[in-house]
């Protein structure tokens, strides 16, 4: 998607580690209009799907979500990174390792939200290792859920999580892909 590639080129900061700054518009500050249009666009990609709920994971991917099922006109299911006292009862869990933050952590989502009436569109900031979407199908497994696909705002395709996630035979929409990137540059596929 052009204007997320261009806005990455524009306020993106790329630094060592393969670490890559969108705080100013993506998953710290959030740029509302952005994320109309990047819902826009799954919309169109995963138009005729029959998506009827969205599925992402705290606490990045919320927002981008929210937007884009306003797209779909479906609600939006976050899975928690821990049990919390609001979370009684059986819940579909799985475990998750952070690239950003290290250490792994227990995603959970109430019985109560995911069955096998859903076909879920999974959506996330970022692909890298593809940790946190490995999650998310693990999720929606246990519900015995259908999976439309995974839309993802940012893949480092560099990384190996997007060729993992789909040679599962995941429907993967990035909407802007990385091919490389160091310090002060960013490269698109």
């Amino acid at each position: 998607m052009r204007e997320l590639e261009e806005r990455i080129r524009r306020d993106g900061i790329a630094e060592d580690g393969d670490v890559l700054k969108v705080d100013s518009f993506l998953n710290h500050q959030m740029d509302v209009e952005l994320f109309q249009a990047m819902g826009r666009e799954w919309a169109r990609r995963f138009a005729g799907e029959g998506v009827n709920k969205i599925l992402t994971i705290e606490a990045s991917g919320i927002g981008i979500a929210c937007v884009a099922a306003l797209e779909f006109q479906v609600p939006v299911v976050f899975a928690k990174k821990s049990r919390t006292r609001n979370i009684a009862g059986d819940v579909y869990a799985a475990e998750v390792p952070s690239y950003t933050h290290g250490g792994v952590s227990t995603a959970v989502v109430s019985r109560r939200f995911l069955g096998p009436d859903d076909r879920l569109l999974l959506i996330d900031d970022f692909l890298a290792s593809g940790a946190a979407l490995e999650g998310l199908l693990a999720l929606a497994r246990q519900a015995g859920a259908a999976v439309a696909g995974a839309g993802i705002a940012v893949e480092k395709a560099f990384q190996p999580g997007g060729e993992r996630i789909r040679a599962q035979g995941v429907r993967v929409e990035s909407l802007a892909r990385i091919k490389s990137m160091s310090p002060g540059r960013i490269e698109f596929c």
